[in-house]
């Protein structure tokens, strides 16, 4: 069963209105006026991190995409609860708390609970996180586009699947890359900043295109992007593709963890963003370039099963 049939599965079960009938990256509870956001999110080895990557890193990515989740609905971080599995590595084990510590220390996030399990000698490590958060400017969905809306995006998008091409290889660098890949920084001041403006965000964590889609179909929209608009960095431009194939592989590219949005065409924003798409009536997703129209890829992104 594919992760969507899957999802689609348990919708009966998600009446509550919380959970946004499980079209969101996050739970919305209305506890006495606040809006409490509520986001798990869990990463395996050799799916989401590579066996070799530094345990301090493995644990700052495990934070950062659940914070981005945050974000995301323009929420700062109440608090995590962990939970992890021990394989008997004592000095993984320890380095991984140190990576905790740095991480839950450079975002504020007090550690509130958990739990710990034990896996057999051998098995890919399985790491979940819940984040909770506070979301005083509104908690923008993905469902709420508008036509008309532009599509925007922060940052650049590319370097973390670049990063990780990079990891697979062997090589070590550009740096900037790889930390992309295995040190995500979620935008919690931006996703705060757009959530009183947005129509619908979301943050990118399965690929441009993608996530781009999910908006679009949950919003019951067309939703029409310029490939060439999409944002690369220096790294990511100066890899041996040509153009299109290039953005094509940024654009479909995981772990991004930039936040995409919908507002009107002629907003202000508040941070700084690349328009690189228009909702419409209808349904779907379309591509162009300078060159005119682009078959849609064969995948989009990311997807489990």
């Amino acid at each position: 069963m594919s992760e969507t049939t899957f999802i689609a599965t348990l919708r009966a079960l998600a009446a509550h209105p919380g959970a946004r009938g499980l079209m969101d990256d996050a739970a919305v509870l209305d506890i006495g006026g606040a809006a409490i956001v509520l986001t798990h999110d869990t990463i395996v080895e050799g799916v989401h991190f590579l066996p070799d990557d530094p345990p301090e890193d493995v644990a700052w990515k495990l934070v950062a995409v659940n914070l981005s989740d945050l974000a995301a609905k323009g929420a700062k971080p109440l608090g995590v609860l962990a939970g992890y599995c021990l394989t008997g590595d004592d000095g993984w084990d320890a380095a991984f708390v140190r990576g905790l510590r740095d991480v839950l220390g450079h975002y504020e996030t007090p550690l509130l609970g958990g739990d710990t399990v034990s896996l057999p000698q051998g098995a890919p490590r399985v790491l979940g996180l819940t984040a909770i958060g506070r979301a005083d400017g509104g908690a923008p969905s993905r469902t709420d586009a508008r036509a008309g809306d532009a599509l925007w995006v922060t940052g650049t998008i590319g370097d973390a699947g670049y990063g990780l091409a990079l990891l697979q290889t062997g090589e070590t660098t550009p740096k900037a890359p790889i930390s992309a890949y295995r040190r995500p920084r979620p935008l919690l001041l931006e996703g705060s900043a757009l959530a009183p403006h947005v129509h619908a965000m979301m943050d990118v964590s399965d690929g441009l295109l993608i996530d781009a889609a999910r908006m679009a179909e949950a919003s019951g929209l067309a939703l029409e992007i310029d490939l060439d608009a999409a944002p690369l960095s220096p790294d990511v431009l100066a890899q041996p593709l040509d153009g299109r194939a290039l953005r094509l592989s940024a654009a479909t590219a995981g772990d991004d963890y930039q936040l995409l949005f919908a507002a009107a065409p002629d907003m202000t924003l508040p941070v700084a963003a690349t328009r690189v798409g228009t909702f419409a009536e209808g349904a779907g997703l379309t591509l162009f370039d300078r060159d005119g129209p682009v078959p849609l890829p064969e995948k989009l992104g990311y997807l489990h099963g």
